[in-house]
C-alpha cells in the first residue's frame, strides 16, 4: 500500500515537474506590422521593431495581450493640449454653472435687475460728481495761481519759486483727477456691459416654456466653452467629415506657417518660427458613443512677444471664430450635397 502511495506521488511529481519546465521554456510569440505593411511573427522584437504595435500570441495562435504603438514626440504634446483642454472646458462649463446659480438666486424678475442696474449707474455717477467737484476746484486754484503770477510779470517781477512749485502742483493734480474720471468712466461701461450681459442671460434663462433654467444652464455653458475653447462636435460621421474638410481651409485660412501633419486624426502646420507666426492644428478626437470632436489649437513662439501675441484678441478672436467657421462649412456642404441628390 505504502509502495503504491508512492508510486502515485512520484507521478504527480513527475507530470508537475513536466509541466514547470515547459512553461519555463515556452517561448512567446509576437506579431506586429511595420511601417510598410509587411507582418512579422517572432519570439522577439527587435529593438527597432519595438515602437510598433504588437500583439503576444499564446502556443494556439490567440492574442493574448496587446502593446500599443509608442507614441511620437509631437503625439505626447498633442495629448498634453488636449489634457489642458478638458481641463480648460470643465472650468468654463463650472464658472458659468456657478454665474447662473448666482443669477438665478439673487433676483427675483427683470425689474429687479434693472433697479439694480439703475441704483448702481446712480451711486458710479455720484462717485464721477465728487471727482468733477475736486477737478473744478484745482482748476479754480489753478487760474488764481496763474494770475498771480502775471500780475508779477507786468511788475517785471521775477515769479516766486513757491508760486511755481503751486502752479506745477496744481496741474499735476487736475491730470490726476482726470485720469480718475476717465478710470471711473471706463469702469460704469464695464459694469453696465456687465448688466446688460447678465440681463439677457436671465432672460434666455427663465424664457422658455420647454426647458427648466438649469437645463439650459448646463447646456448653453457647455456651448459656450465651445466657442471660447475653439471646439465642435459633429453630430454624425457624414457631418464629421465635411467638417473635416472646412477644418482644412480654416487652417489654411488663419495659419502662418505651412503644413507639417495631415492625416485623418490631426491637421498641424509647422512650428512658429519668427514671433508674429501662428501656428494652427486641429485634431479629431473620439468623445465614445460614435461621436467625434473637433478641437483647435493655436499656438505661438516661445518668446515675450510670442506669448503676448497667444494672449490677444487676435488669437481670442480666432478661436472663437471656429465653431462658427466649420458650421458655416458643413452647411454649405450639406446644402451642396442635397442639390446633387435632386
Amino acid at each position: 500500500m505504502q509502495d503504491r502511495i508512492f508510486s502515485i506521488s512520484l507521478l504527480m511529481f513527475a507530470v508537475l515537474g513536466l509541466t514547470a519546465w515547459q512553461t519555463a521554456y515556452a517561448k512567446k510569440m509576437y506579431r506586429w506590422v511595420d511601417e510598410n505593411g509587411k507582418t512579422f511573427l517572432s519570439d522577439q522584437v527587435p529593438p527597432e521593431q519595438v515602437q510598433h504595435r504588437r500583439e503576444q500570441l499564446s502556443d494556439k495562435g490567440r492574442v493574448v495581450q496587446v502593446t500599443e504603438k509608442a507614441k511620437t514626440p509631437e503625439q505626447i504634446a498633442l495629448d498634453r493640449r488636449l489634457e489642458a483642454l478638458r481641463k480648460a472646458q470643465e472650468e468654463v462649463i463650472a464658472k458659468q454653472k456657478v454665474n447662473d446659480k448666482v443669477l438665478l438666486s439673487a433676483f427675483r424678475n427683470l425689474n429687479d435687475m434693472q433697479e439694480a442696474l439703475k441704483k448702481k449707474m446712480l451711486a458710479m455717477d455720484a462717485q464721477t460728481m465728487i471727482l468733477r467737484g475736486n477737478k473744478n476746484r484745482a482748476e479754480t486754484e489753478l487760474e488764481n495761481q496763474l494770475k498771480h503770477a502775471a500780475s508779477h510779470e507786468r511788475s517785471g517781477e521775477k515769479i516766486p519759486a513757491a508760486l511755481t512749485r503751486n502752479i506745477d502742483k496744481a496741474k499735476a493734480q487736475i491730470k490726476t483727477v482726470e485720469a480718475e474720471i476717465e478710470k471711473q468712466e471706463a469702469k460704469k461701461r464695464q459694469v453696465k456691459s456687465a448688466f446688460d450681459a447678465d440681463i439677457e442671460r436671465y432672460k434666455f434663462l427663465t424664457h422658455s416654456d420647454t426647458e427648466a433654467p438649469q437645463e439650459l444652464s448646463d447646456k448653453s455653458a457647455e456651448m459656450k466653452a465651445a466657442v471660447e475653447l475653439g471646439l465642435y462636435l459633429c453630430g454624425s460621421p457624414v457631418q464629421c467629415e465635411n467638417a473635416w474638410a472646412s477644418a482644412h481651409q480654416f487652417v489654411r485660412t488663419f495659419s502662418t506657417t505651412p503644413p507639417d501633419i495631415d492625416n485623418d486624426k490631426l491637421l498641424m502646420t509647422a512650428e512658429p518660427q519668427a514671433d508674429s507666426d501662428l501656428s494652427l492644428s486641429v485634431s479629431k478626437i473620439d468623445m465614445g458613443n460614435q461621436q467625434q470632436q473637433l478641437f483647435l489649437d493655436i499656438r505661438c513662439r516661445q518668446s515675450s512677444l510670442g506669448t503676448e501675441l497667444c494672449a490677444s484678441d487676435k488669437v481670442r478672436d480666432i478661436r472663437s471664430s471656429f465653431r462658427a467657421f466649420i458650421e458655416n462649412g458643413v452647411a454649405g456642404a450639406g446644402a451642396k450635397q442635397l442639390t446633387a441628390q435632386q
